[in-house]
């Protein structure tokens, strides 16, 4: 007979050092019963993954992307090891797997692989003979057995795809914060716990800033309809349950403020208003592997318009260097760029049938001196381009315009 799965996920914070490798062992030890097995995906221990970054650009300051895969899945690998004879420890059986062992094949995208198929056989063996098993988060294998990683993030995007791939009951998400709240209670302290929140909603957050999950894994879970409990390794408290709608009669205008302080903007001065000339700009872009979020187009007096666009601060090198080339290519003019930006946004499906949520907004920041450099809008979320030292700010501001304080 077929047991129920859970499917937990534990952050770095959570196997940071032995001894809380050591608390999750017992969580993960309590939670597998003879009526339930338990599947568990972990991150790299605490800082791990930003120490193997800093080492490679050391030796390269443009590190090849294949190589950066190879170094950085060694981080999960050795937090799930560990974990598996944490458990062992506790006299349960345990086994540990790396993404590729149990079958995630992505494509050849490294640094941001997608995954293409999870054949997940290894974890189903394991499961029969009643063992707790221990994956590596954030990685799995080409088709020619390259290793791939998932992005920043993609341990919860793992939890999630296996979640789905094994029918789980659950897909428990583990962190340092005991939910998904308002706003970051590290920035705002009146910011509060929400009970429930819709996948749309929580999506939206995650793409706009919010770190708590990452947004890929959020899709993949809201496609397949996997409710997924965020919660935290540090207390048996309930957390926050994203599922697919919200009971509440009538929703909450706004359920979130979001701050971003990873992009960067670029602009390219004096560009030809012609037919075409967008596409040509954007297309050279996304040829060089950039996405492009924000654009801004100033309406054009004199046959010329300057374009601006957020990307990652990740990714300006190569930006710059794309836009540089077709921008000569267009006879256009100029092309800058600015770090020192940051996005701020309000998220809440509720949204959708109020009116003067956006005047409101503008008005906040108005009155915190806060200068509006874009704006971008969507169905469920508004976000404002700003000068990043202002951001902290702009949260604070936001919050308590909203009084998201009575948020629940």
């Amino acid at each position: 007979m077929n047991r129920p799965i859970i499917v937990q996920k534990y952050g770095g914070s959570s196997v940071k050092n032995v001894e809380r490798i050591k608390a999750v062992a017992q969580r993960v030890a309590e939670r597998k019963t003879k009526d339930n097995d338990v599947v568990v995906v972990v991150s790299a221990m605490g800082d791990t993954t930003d120490e193997l970054e800093a080492l490679a650009l050391q030796l390269n300051g443009n590190p090849p992307e294949r190589e950066m895969d190879m170094l950085m899945s060694t981080g999960e690998q050795i937090s799930c090891a560990l974990l598996a004879m944490a458990v062992k420890a506790l006299g349960r059986d345990s086994i540990s797997f790396t993404g590729g062992q149990v079958g995630i094949k992505t494509d050849t995208s490294h640094t941001k692989a997608r995954i293409e198929t999870i054949s997940g056989h290894r974890i189903k063996k394991a499961l029969e003979e009643n063992k707790i098993v221990i994956v590596a988060g954030y990685q799995g294998i080409t088709d020619e057995n390259d290793i791939t990683t998932l992005g920043r993030g993609g341990s919860d995007l793992t939890a999630v795809a296996l979640a789905q791939a094994l029918k789980a009951s659950v897909c428990e998400i583990f962190t340092d914060v005991d939910g998904i709240y308002t706003t970051d209670p590290r920035k705002v302290k009146e910011a509060k716990k929400i009970k429930t929140i819709t996948f749309d909603e929580m999506l939206e957050m995650a793409s706009l800033g919010a770190q708590v999950m990452q947004a890929r894994s959020i899709e993949v879970a809201r496609r397949f309809n996997i409710p997924i409990h965020v919660r935290s390794s540090y207390s048996k408290e309930e957390g926050t349950m994203i599922t697919q709608g919200n009971e509440k009669l009538e929703e909450i205008t706004v359920r979130g403020v979001t701050s971003n302080s990873s992009e960067a903007k670029i602009t390219i001065c004096a560009v030809p208003d012609q037919a075409g000339v967008a596409a040509k700009i954007f297309t050279e872009i996304s040829k060089a592997g950039v996405n492009v979020d924000v654009i801004v187009q100033n309406v054009s007096h004199t046959k010329h318009t300057d374009i601006s666009f957020t990307v990652p601060k990740v990714d300006i090198t190569k930006a710059i260097a794309a836009t540089k080339k077709i921008a000569k290519k267009i006879n256009a003019g100029e092309v800058s760029f600015d770090k020192n930006i940051a996005r701020v946004s309000i998220v809440g499906a509720g949204m959708r049938s109020y009116q003067g949520i956006a005047a409101r907004m503008f008005k906040a920041l108005a009155k915190a001196k806060i200068n509006i450099e874009m704006i971008s809008t969507s169905e469920i979320s508004i976000s404002c381009i700003i000068n990043q030292d202002q951001v902290n700010k702009a949260v604070k501001t936001l919050h308590k315009e909203f009084q998201l304080e009575k948020v629940g």
